[in-house]
């Protein structure tokens, strides 16, 4: 029987599939669906990873090192085949933040089983929510607060749709795609085009990782307003328009990486304890729109690259045979 196998990237815009070591741990589980994370893997993809960000980049399971060859990714749902001592029974459903493999091996403690109502098709977007929820935190929405979210990818997507769970907010994406007014509708939120983009919101959250992006959501934040930048730009550098009003209105602009919990809610939650409840705000059906395609595994060296290019491209699942 061949050994496990994974995807490594190798240079800029290529990856290919080589045999994998089995990982460390007691755990033995058996993939069942992978999520590519558009923005951050097209990043690396593309070797844009600043050398000042290798440590703090590297994926929890991640092999190789930045630049290249490098084993990435963080977004596996699978199946338990052999089980270990205090994690989730043999056959057991679990999301586990690792790199694009078939077989692995991990602690117990890195495997989170599926809560109840979460099919493991729609839980690849596990590390997205995740993210989401933290974006949210730093950008202490409260209810009432007309929100603006600038760039309707799946992490801005999943932010406004958190956003808008919360009693009497006034939700929009804006994106530059009109096609993404169905995904905002979906998801309980208005949309707008950039230059229709509503003034005077309590909060906005930037997530279009451009800098018209982030000029945009500057000019729709209200006096004393928060921006959340959530947008990762790699090794580039983006001007910010900090002249007309933004003195005078006083703004905030609040960088916000999943890497680190809000320091108001660090004495309490644990990253362990903040992805499980992001895999539980996966139970709602209306998310499935955030799924925008699907590779099989065998054919992901060939698809890669295209996928991350393509910019229609939100939540593209992978799937394997285990």
């Amino acid at each position: 029987m061949p050994g496990p196998t994974a995807l490594w990237i190798t240079a800029p815009g290529r990856a290919e599939l080589r045999p994998a070591t089995p990982g460390q741990g007691a755990l033995r589980i058996a993939a069942r669906f992978g999520g590519i994370s558009r923005g951050t893997e097209r990043l690396v993809l593309a070797g844009r990873v600043p050398e000042s960000e290798y440590a703090r980049m590297r994926a929890p399971m991640q092999e190789g090192d930045f630049p290249f060859p490098v084993k990435y990714g963080y977004a596996t749902v699978g199946r338990v085949l052999e089980p270990s001592p205090g994690g989730p029974p043999a056959g057991a459903e679990v999301f586990v933040l690792h790199p694009h493999q078939d077989v692995f091996a991990c602690s117990p403690e890195a495997a989170i089983a599926l809560p109840e109502g979460v099919p493991a098709a729609r839980a690849v977007l596990g590390a997205n929510m995740e993210t989401a929820l933290n974006i949210a935190w730093d950008g202490g929405v409260g209810p009432g607060d007309r929100v603006v979210v600038v760039g309707a990818g799946v992490v801005g997507a999943l932010a406004g749709y958190l956003c808008a769970r919360v009693p009497g907010t006034e939700v929009t994406l804006i994106d530059i795609d009109p096609a993404r007014a169905a995904l905002a509708a979906r998801l309980g939120c208005g949309f707008a085009r950039p230059q229709d983009a509503p003034a005077g919101a309590d909060l906005v959250i930037h997530a279009s990782a451009s800098a018209a992006g982030l000029a945009t959501a500057l000019g729709a934040a209200g006096t004393e307003a928060r921006v959340v930048e959530s947008s990762w730009y790699g090794a580039g550098t983006v001007p910010v328009p900090l002249g007309g009003g933004f003195h005078s209105g006083r703004l905030q602009i609040v960088g916000s990486q999943v890497g680190r919990i809000p320091p108001a809610r660090a004495p309490r939650w644990s990253h362990r304890r903040r992805l499980t409840k992001a895999l539980e705000l996966l139970a709602d059906p209306a998310l499935d729109a955030l799924i925008s395609g699907e590779a099989d595994f065998r054919d992901l060296p060939e698809r890669y690259a295209a996928i991350l290019d393509d910019a229609a491209t939100l939540c593209h699942r992978i799937r394997y045979s285990g």
